[in-house]
């Protein structure tokens, strides 16, 4: 059993051979890009979704964390200025782990004439055939959970209140 999204993807590279360099500088490239999503996409881009859906108003958080989710795009699109790919030449367990992030770029203000190279990178990831699988598959997830829980009383999952007594 293991846990952790990067450990696993790494794990999951390693085994197949696929999407982790093993040339050094690119390996570490693509290490570095991995632990900069770990670091600070996934936790700012995910407190910017929690603070921008909470029914309490709290504009501090939100400024906070979508202005920092900003700069983070900004990170993205200057990398990607000269990359066509996070790491480097190549699509990698780096650009998984980002792009699910970012798909609610358009929210954020984030478009393709302020941030051009993020734009590109965005739209090759889509085309990729797994993405695409992945993102149809996602779909169809969501609308059998909205299914099931149409006579069911609704969840705030943005209320964390009542975590500890949920688990």
């Amino acid at each position: 059993t293991m846990m952790e999204s990067c450990a696993i993807l790494i794990y999951l590279a390693e085994k197949t051979g696929c999407f982790l360099p093993v040339e050094p500088r690119k390996r570490y490239a693509t290490l570095q890009w991995l632990f900069f999503q770990a670091a600070h996409v996934g936790p700012m881009f995910g407190q910017a979704n929690h603070f921008n859906r909470l029914e309490q108003e709290i504009a501090y958080a939100r400024d906070r964390y979508n202005n920092e989710s900003l700069r983070l795009y900004r990170v993205l699109d200057n990398r990607l200025a000269d990359h066509p790919w996070l790491a480097g030449a190549d699509y990698t367990i780096a650009d998984m782990a980002t792009y699910p992030w970012c798909k609610q770029h358009v929210e954020r203000g984030v478009t393709k004439a302020s941030f051009p190279h993020f734009a590109r990178w965005f739209e090759a990831t889509e085309q990729r055939p797994a993405v695409q699988r992945n993102n149809a598959m996602a779909e169809e997830i969501l609308a059998r959970m909205k299914k099931a829980a149409a006579d069911k009383p609704a969840i705030n999952i943005y209320n964390t209140q009542d975590n500890a007594e949920r688990l």
